[in-house]
């Protein structure tokens, strides 16, 4: 191994236990909040930082670090959940339009040119506003947008790989269509597929938390990152640490999953510097 691959590795490596430390912090957050992060408290109302609370109270009370901390399971718990559930439908999806082509091809990427012509965030907004606030709305609008993206790029990865020897030796060697896929595709078109799952799992988190700033997702008083920030926005003058520390946790969480998703990208594809 070389130095640039060791070097990429070592990225690699940094990048995920990082990524891992948020997560459990975000499955042990319950545990470690030191207050029930929907009681209010009217005597506390927008007090600042302070030994009792650390990161301050928003306007009834409640102690925001213990709602950050309750909220980040929401937050990512969502975006892995919404992420995992498009990934194996835009496997599923983009296999078989690369496979069996024609018409069936021809409809797929249609409706995915169609959807993709719309920007991601106004087309949710749009199909939440038809469907109703909720986070249930919420997986579905930005379920019908996302698919689309790994369901193009599986297509193409399909298309591709089809035609090499591994899979032509498949066919020859007599293997149906869910032993082809199962052995000889999906180890061929797993790796940028899981590249870009890691890539997007930024771009997820802020469009959910786009939508419950904007009182489309999660409902008050369940803690949300996004809808603690459109909370804290009309106290930004007089109690800045309800904006602050919400937007703070959401930059710091995407800033390093985009990191974990580029050193992803590199260590999975050696030839890339």
């Amino acid at each position: 191994m070389n130095l640039f691959q060791l070097n990429k590795q070592h990225q690699f490596i940094i990048a995920l236990s990082l990524a891992a430390i948020m997560v459990t912090l975000a499955l042990l957050g319950p545990l470690l909040a030191p207050h029930d992060p929907l009681e209010t408290d009217f005597v506390q109302i927008l007090t600042p930082p302070n030994p009792e609370y650390l990161l301050g109270t928003d306007q009834v009370g409640r102690c925001i670090l213990s709602r950050l901390l309750c909220g980040a399971r929401i937050s990512l718990g969502m975006t892995f959940g919404m992420l995992s559930m498009i990934f194996v439908l835009g496997i599923f999806i983009g296999t078989a339009a690369g496979m069996r082509g024609g018409i069936t091809d021809t409809v797929i990427m249609r409706i995915a040119d169609t959807i993709l012509a719309f920007p991601d965030l106004i087309f949710a907004i749009a199909v939440v506003g038809l469907l109703g606030p909720g986070i249930t709305n919420t997986i579905c609008a930005l379920a019908i947008i996302w698919w689309t993206k790994f369901a193009r790029l599986t297509r193409v990865l399909v298309r591709t790989a089809i035609h090499s020897e591994a899979v032509i030796a498949g066919q020859m060697a007599g293997a149906g269509t869910v032993k082809l896929v199962r052995h000889y595709l999906l180890p061929t078109i797993l790796p940028p597929l899981l590249t870009q799952l890691s890539l997007d799992i930024g771009n997820m988190m802020l469009a959910l938390a786009g939508l419950s700033f904007l009182g489309l997702g999660v409902q008050p008083p369940t803690p949300e990152w996004g809808s603690m920030l459109s909370e804290g926005r009309e106290y930004l003058q007089s109690a800045p640490w309800l904006v602050i520390y919400p937007g703070l946790a959401t930059f710091m969480v995407v800033v390093v999953f985009n990191i974990l998703g580029d050193a992803t990208r590199k260590y999975l594809n050696p030839e890339i510097s």
